[in-house]
């Protein structure tokens, strides 16, 4: 004798029978294929054979892998990054606390990565990575698209050019034109001949065009703008301005001052130094004091942008050998 169907049971049916109803097949052919498929087990759902076999390494040196995984792992932050970044330039809502809860899993995304970069730092053998990065040219974390779309998708392209050009430019110019002179090209570009670098050159060839149509999607609607459509009390809001402020300092100095201390161990010495792969200069790129980007300068006063990074000279990681 069958078991009579729950009433709870019963509901669901009618549920989905309703859900079904107009995707031109009936829910006795839904039911059928969940009746055959496979029980679902955790190494197929995050694909778990794929996923490990994506370290392939260019040399015989076992440091590589933990320099390509890593890299990996930041990349995948990056995309939950601007998974929450277009959730707030999608919001109707306008309310600080969906902008704050939003920002808040943006600024523990980065201090995931910031707090874990000793991997990079002093996790590696420097002699491994001097020979095997030999491996990797022209290839260079330069050509991260998704660090350049968090930079788009935060902030004007105007605030993203170098302190000292920045003045050229405004809102009004074209994007095209502000574009050309991002702060970050300058960092592949031969400051004698004006010649770009093989790193930059694929890059913008790879990926100038999605930069260009991300930067004229959220021209008028990037997090900077969004903040300042807030209504006036929302924008007051102290969680939320601190919440803009610690991403605006996570990005355009703690990220960078990172990248500052595994440059000096493996890269610094007494006499000059080793260029990095890509031939970027990254004396001259990195330090955030050089560049002053601000995703947010309203929010911050006239002392604190004139010292902006400035610790990086005095930061611990400048000593490590």
């Amino acid at each position: 004798m069958n078991e009579p169907i729950q009433p709870e049971i019963a509901e669901k049916i009618k549920q989905l029978e309703k859900k079904f109803k107009n995707s031109g097949q009936d829910l006795g052919s839904y039911l059928d294929g969940l009746l055959h498929d496979r029980y679902l087990t955790y190494w197929d759902y995050i694909h778990l054979d794929t996923l490990l076999s994506l370290q392939i390494p260019r040399t015989h040196f076992p440091d590589e892998e933990i320099f390509i995984t890593y890299h990996q792992i930041t990349e995948l932050y990056f995309k939950l990054i601007i998974h929450e970044l277009k959730q707030i330039i999608d919001d109707k809502l306008q309310t600080a606390q969906f902008f704050t809860t939003k920002l808040e899993r943006v600024n523990r995304y980065f201090r995931v990565l910031i707090n874990s970069f000793d991997v990079m730092i002093k996790g590696m053998d420097r002699d491994q990575f001097l020979k095997y990065r030999m491996s990797l040219l022209p290839a260079s974390g330069f050509q991260s698209v998704q660090y350049r779309l968090i930079e788009i998708y935060a902030t004007p392209l105007v605030n993203l050019v170098n302190v000292k050009n920045r003045s050229q430019f405004s809102e009004q110019d074209k994007l095209e034109d502000v574009f050309e002179h991002l702060y970050w090209k300058s960092g592949a570009t031969d400051k004698e001949t004006g010649e770009k670098t093989l790193t930059l050159k694929q890059f913008e060839y790879r990926y100038t065009p999605r930069m260009m149509r991300i930067a004229h999607q959220v021209k008028h609607s990037t997090i900077f703008h969004k903040y300042l459509e807030l209504p006036e009390k929302e924008q007051n809001n102290v969680h939320l301005i601190e919440a803009l402020r610690t991403f605006d300092t996570n990005v355009n100095i703690n990220w960078l001052l990172m990248h500052m201390g595994a440059a000096f161990r493996y890269l610094n010495k007494e006499k000059g130094e080793v260029l990095a792969t890509g031939g970027t200069n990254w004396k001259k790129f990195l330090p955030p004091s050089f560049q002053r980007i601000m995703f947010f300068p309203d929010l911050w006063s006239e002392e604190e942008k004139e010292n902006w990074g400035q610790q990086w000279v005095a930061h611990q990681f400048n000593t490590v050998k």
